[in-house]
């Protein structure tokens, strides 16, 4: 079991529970998948790009990235419906919490002039969303291998339905928030 899992079944479920006089356990807020997403954009004719990204993503989640694709033609974006436009993937269970290991210990830190997550960040049903403007922050990926530089985004889907408890659960999980 991942220490990352162990502490939210040792430290913040009975923290969680008593701070919001909660008789259940079932009813203490948990992350309940991570997704990780992007654009693929100008790259999306470059097959050699294309591939890079595709392997930089599975390298950092550890699963293969599934292709999303344009819901509506935008004419002044050069896309048709039905067009490959992004790369997602969506983590649960123990790929999740390996990957929020990494990414609250390890790649937050590493980013360039981290100061801790603005609490604007939290939507009013407790989700975290994180833009990152470059996936190199990451350990898996290698500097010199490195053929393209990409953001990312990463959603922490919660089960709080309300802010204050998104936020705490993400506190007490050691997710380095603002004041």
């Amino acid at each position: 079991m991942n220490s990352l899992q162990q502490k939210y079944n040792k430290e913040v479920l009975p923290g969680l529970k008593k701070k919001f006089e909660l008789q259940n356990d079932l009813a203490v807020p948990k992350i309940e998948k991570v997704i990780v997403n992007l654009g693929i954009g100008k790259y999306a004719a470059d097959q050699g790009s294309l591939d890079s990204i595709i392997s930089d993503l599975a390298a950092i989640t550890g699963q293969k990235p599934a292709f999303t694709q344009a819901k509506r033609a935008i004419a002044g974006f050069k896309v048709r419906q039905g067009m490959k436009v992004g790369l997602k993937t969506t983590l649960r269970g123990q790929r999740m919490f390996d990957f929020l290991d990494r990414f609250i210990n390890i790649a937050l830190p590493r980013s360039r002039d981290f100061r801790g997550i603005d609490q604007k960040s939290i939507d009013q049903n407790g989700n975290l969303n994180i833009g990152l403007k470059e996936q190199i922050i990451f350990p898996e990926i290698s500097h010199e291998g490195v053929k393209v530089i990409f953001g990312l985004e990463v959603t922490v889907k919660t089960t709080a339905g309300e802010k204050e408890k998104g936020l705490e659960l993400l506190k007490l999980m050691g997710f380095p928030i603002k004041k």
